[in-house]
């Protein structure tokens, strides 16, 4: 087996492409080492102890690295857990496998609550981030988040590499919210959440 490597936008982040599916459907951030323990892989790349995310995609791993670590040194710590992992066909989570792993929707995670009258464009919103942004983004080795809409303002949360990388306001100022802007004009700006 061959993991392939490419860089991010985030220098703090790598991706890594197993050459498999990953997740069978969305994403899974993992942002500390307690929320790793949900799973074996996202556990064992924690206990690097350089590692401060990591992101499960359809057909990837994002690991991104503590301030001041050189991939050069973990690199090759990260490729050997997860050839370990994949070689073995361990499951990704503990208790089983992904397939019917779900991320609860949590209230927290919503900047405003919807209005029931913005429906349609709501519906418009995600749509496009769901078909146009979220590819080009896991491409990156990140993923986007929908977390409200009210009046004219669109929230959105980045994860992954995309999630404290220098190029990410950019991102979502000159192409989310453009892309936004040009297809519904009821959208007026897009914010980070």
């Amino acid at each position: 087996m061959y993991i392939e490597t490419e860089t991010t936008p985030n220098p703090a982040t790598l991706k890594f492409l197993p050459g498999r599916e990953v997740m069978p459907a969305g994403t899974r951030e993992f942002t500390s080492h307690e929320d790793a323990e949900a799973s074996p892989l996202a556990e064992a790349l924690f206990a690097l102890g350089d590692v401060t995310g990591v992101l499960f995609g359809g057909s990837f791993v994002a690991v991104t690295a503590a301030p001041g670590v050189a991939w050069a040194e973990l690199k090759p710590m990260v490729v050997s857990i997860l050839l370990d992992h994949f070689v073995s066909e361990a499951p990704l989570f503990a208790g089983g496998d992904a397939s019917g792993f779900a991320v609860p929707a949590d209230a927290a995670d919503t900047v405003v609550d919807d209005d029931p009258a913005d429906a349609d464009v709501i519906d418009q919103i995600k749509d496009l981030i769901e078909t146009r942004v979220r590819p080009a983004v896991a491409n990156d080795g990140g993923d986007i988040v929908y977390r409200g809409f009210r009046e004219g303002v669109v929230y959105l949360a980045m994860k992954g590499a995309c999630s404290g990388c220098p190029s990410s306001t950019a991102t979502l100022k000159n192409g989310i919210e453009t892309l936004l802007k040009h297809y519904v004009p009821e959208v007026t700006e897009v914010r980070a959440a």
